[in-house]
């Protein structure tokens, strides 16, 4: 049977598709990822691949989730923004109190952006590419997935307040969490700049460049309309 080579993943290069099963290379975050699918298996978490073992080179095969992944980051609907606030608390519902999650609330996916959700009916539908998890505070998926989602500093300021209270409100977030929301996006932004200053992930100087210049303009903008944000929470 033939591999289709699967495009998109910064993290992992080399994904194929054969049949309806996916085929990553191992990498040192295999271990861990395996487990948190099997986790997630278990706890009846449905919008996640399956985990089916390796094949006879060696990758780890997974099921293949039908759908659509966005080629690039755009603008949504709310509707599209709530359904994925709703995706991402189900995901960290099925991990709290696991023995991957440890001593912190979650297991976060640490890169929740469009790009690593499948998309069906043009609604959020599953979550994929788990090689970023690690046990962690819900805020950090919250923070990068209201960046990645709502905020956009080539865009007007106009609905974007309100399309993170849309994401927050349908993840169901409330108290002292809520009030950190604005802190949480402009930590991942800065984390992000930091990432891709020191990953060895394989990108060119002019990628490397574009990113970080791109995670400190949205920051700068976060910060610019920091007030607008934190009202729309209130």
């Amino acid at each position: 049977m033939s591999e289709r080579p699967l495009s998109g993943g910064r993290i992992t290069p080399g994904v194929v598709q054969i049949g309806d099963t996916v085929r990553r290379p191992t990498s040192l975050r295999s271990e861990f990822v395996v487990e948190l699918l099997r986790l997630l298996e278990q706890r009846g978490f449905e919008q996640a691949p399956r985990y089916l073992g390796q094949d006879d080179a060696g990758r780890d095969i997974l099921t293949y989730l039908d759908g659509q992944v966005p080629v690039r980051f755009q603008q949504w609907t709310d509707t599209q923004v709530a359904a994925f606030g709703r995706l991402l608390r189900a995901f960290h519902d099925a991990t709290r109190g696991s023995r991957l999650a440890g001593d912190h609330e979650v297991v976060c996916h640490h890169d929740p952006g469009p790009n690593n959700v499948i998309f069906r009916d043009e609604l959020p539908a599953a979550l994929i590419d788990f090689d970023m998890a690690e046990p962690g505070s819900p805020l950090e998926d919250i923070g990068y997935a209201a960046w990645t989602w709502c905020v956009a500093s080539k865009e007007p300021l106009e609905t974007q307040p309100g399309q993170v209270k849309v994401l927050v409100d349908a993840y169901g977030l409330a108290g002292s969490q809520r009030d950190a929301v604005v802190d949480a996006i402009l930590d991942r932004q800065l984390r992000n700049a930091r990432f891709w200053t020191e990953t060895t992930v394989e990108v060119t100087d002019h990628q490397r460049a574009e990113r970080i210049a791109w995670s400190h303009r949205e920051h700068a903008f976060t910060t610019t309309n920091r007030q607008a944000f934190e009202q729309a929470l209130a």
